[in-house]
């Protein structure tokens, strides 16, 4: 029984995007034409080039701002501002889903490759945010992205996360791997499983889930 697996856990940590809100929300979808445009900008390229440069530097790097800063020490601050200036009308919110998560015992918190104001603003659309104890966000990783092993490490340092007494629950695969290597319990949250090692879990409802183990 998954309650059984999680006996342990007492603290939880949940990425953002396509994990706390569903996919059909299509929320990143304003988010990479705003990251496109952004890359047209700043390299000076055509959009058919800037899309390309955009998908090879998330496989490459785990985000397009690390493949930016990496290769074109392109300033953070003002990327994560633009990229994440969208609206977040297709949001509804999930009374359900919040009361799950604060059932869970001990601390609860949300760590995301964008940045922590653009977290609590989808967290408030969906009633999420009395449901978490903090918010991290890739400025406090020193925009080191998931999944290098070094970001966890360091919001793991900065919140006091024990791996071998938390789980983590994210929709990009990659993204489970260090976690798993650190001794946590993992939870691929997506529309199709992933088989792979370094997934204990796997699930399509966020919600369904949590409630096999409140």
């Amino acid at each position: 029984m998954p309650k059984d697996r999680f006996s342990h856990v007492t603290q939880w940590v949940f990425d953002l995007d396509n994990t706390l809100y569903p996919p059909s929300a299509r929320l990143f979808d304003q988010i990479e034409v705003r990251m496109t445009q952004y890359v047209m900008d700043s390299l000076n390229v055509a959009r058919d080039q800037a899309d390309h440069l955009r998908k090879h530097y998330w496989a490459t790097y785990g985000t397009t701002l690390a493949g930016l800063m990496r290769e074109h020490d392109v300033d953070p601050a003002p990327y994560l501002h633009e990229v994440h200036d969208i609206d977040f009308g297709g949001l509804d919110p999930d009374p359900y889903l919040a009361d799950l998560i604060r059932q869970l015992p001990g601390r609860k918190i949300v760590y995301t490759n964008g940045c922590a104001p653009y977290a609590a603003n989808v967290l408030k659309a969906r009633g999420l945010e009395a449901a978490f104890d903090a918010i991290y966000g890739v400025e406090h990783a020193d925009f080191h992205p998931k999944p290098e092993r070094r970001a966890f490490e360091k919001v793991f340092a900065q919140d006091g996360i024990l791996p071998e007494q938390a789980a983590m629950f994210e929709d990009d695969h990659r993204n489970l791997e260090a976690p798993h290597q650190m001794g946590m319990r993992t939870v691929h949250v997506a529309p199709d499983p992933h088989e792979a090692d370094h997934i204990h879990h796997h699930t399509d409802d966020l919600s369904a889930f949590l409630a096999r183990l409140t």
